[in-house]
C-alpha cells in the first residue's frame, strides 16, 4: 500500500472573460505541489507550507487543501487520514487560480493513496468545498480544467473539456501587484441590464461553438466580456493599455483572468502570443509594475501525481 504521494497542479485561467465562474482553462509552467501522507489518526493535518510569505493557515478546516481532504475522508468514510505539505507555485490574490491548485494537487496525490483511486469526474466534488474557502463560492472555473486539463466548462454538477485546436496558444501576464478575490468579487455588485447578459450569453456561445470548429473568426467576435470585465479593470493599474497590446499583438481576445489582476489572450499560434508578450508587460511598467509572462497551449494537461 502507498503511504505518500505527490501531485502537482498547475495554474489556471479563470472565467475566459465570457464564463464566468464556469469556464477556465489551465497555464502551463506555475503550479502548486502538494505531498500527502496517509497515516493512521482518522485526521487531515497540514504539516507545512512553503513558497508564499503570507501566512495560510494551517488549521485544515480553513486551508482549501485541507477542507477538500476533510470532504473526501467524510464522503468516502475512510478509516485513515492524511498529513499534507503544500509548496505554493502560484502567487496569492493573481487571478491564477492558486486557492484552487493548492486543493486541486491535494486531493489528485490524496486519491493515488486510496485503495480504489477516483476518477478526476468524481474528485470535483471535494475542491469545490476547498475552493469555497478561499473564495466564499462553489465555483468550478479553475478546478475543472485543473482536474480534467485544456478548456473547461463546469457547472455545479458537471464537468466538460472543450475541444481547441492544437495550435491555439494563450498569453497571461502576471503584474506584480495583488487583488484579493473577495474584493474583486464585491466590485460586482449592483443591478445589471437584460440586454447586457444577452450580449454575454452570445459572446459565451460564440467562444463555445468556434472552439468546437476551430473556427478563430467566432472566436473574435465573442471574446469580449461585457459584464465583468467593466466593472473590475478600475482595480487593476495598467489594465485598459495592457489589453490594447493584447489586440494589437494579434490576440484573438483578451481579458482579466479570474479575479485579477492578471490579464489573458488568446492567439492562434505560439509565435503571435510570444511577440505580444513585451509590449503586454511595459505597457504594465508603464502603470508602475514589474510583471510575469507565460505563453501555454490552452489545450495544455491538468493536475498529476509526480
Amino acid at each position: 500500500m502507498r503511504r505518500e504521494a505527490r501531485a502537482f497542479s498547475p495554474a489556471s485561467v479563470g472565467n475566459v472573460g465570457v464564463g464566468f465562474d464556469i469556464l477556465g482553462h489551465v497555464i502551463e509552467g506555475p503550479g502548486d505541489t502538494v505531498t500527502v501522507r496517509r497515516i493512521e489518526e482518522p485526521v487531515v493535518r497540514i504539516a507545512a507550507i512553503r513558497g508564499t510569505t503570507l501566512d495560510l493557515p494551517l488549521e485544515a478546516p480553513a486551508n482549501t487543501a485541507g477542507a477538500a481532504l476533510i470532504a473526501m475522508r467524510e464522503a468516502l468514510e475512510l478509516p485513515f487520514g492524511f498529513e499534507v505539505e503544500i509548496d505554493k507555485g502560484i502567487a496569492l490574490g493573481s487571478g491564477m487560480g492558486g486557492s484552487a491548485a493548492s486543493c486541486v494537487a491535494a486531493v489528485v496525490a490524496a486519491n493515488a493513496l486510496l485503495d480504489k483511486p477516483l476518477s478526476p469526474q468524481a474528485l470535483y466534488p471535494f475542491t469545490l468545498v476547498g475552493e469555497a474557502v478561499a473564495s466564499g463560492g462553489r465555483h468550478g472555473d479553475n478546478l475543472g480544467p485543473m482536474l480534467l486539463g485544456g478548456l473547461v466548462l463546469a457547472t455545479a454538477e458537471h464537468l466538460a473539456s472543450v475541444p481547441v485546436p492544437q495550435g491555439w496558444h494563450s498569453l497571461l501576464v502576471h503584474p506584480d501587484a495583488v487583488l484579493e478575490t473577495r474584493r474583486a468579487r464585491a466590485a460586482l455588485a449592483g443591478a445589471y441590464e437584460l440586454k447586457d447578459f444577452v450580449h454575454q450569453s452570445a459572446n459565451l456561445a460564440l467562444v463555445l461553438a468556434g472552439c468546437y470548429q476551430g473556427d478563430a473568426t467566432l472566436v473574435r467576435a465573442g471574446l469580449a466580456d461585457v459584464l465583468v470585465e467593466p466593472r473590475r479593470a478600475p482595480l487593476i493599474g495598467g489594465f485598459d493599455a495592457a489589453k490594447a497590446a493584447m489586440l494589437a499583438g494579434g490576440a484573438m481576445g483578451a481579458s482579466i483572468s479570474g479575479a485579477g489582476p492578471s490579464i489573458f489572450g488568446w492567439f492562434e499560434t505560439r509565435a503571435e502570443a510570444q511577440a505580444a508578450a513585451p509590449a503586454v508587460q511595459a505597457a504594465f511598467e508603464q502603470a508602475g509594475f514589474t510583471s510575469q509572462a507565460w505563453v501555454s497551449r490552452i489545450a495544455a494537461p491538468g493536475a498529476h501525481v509526480l
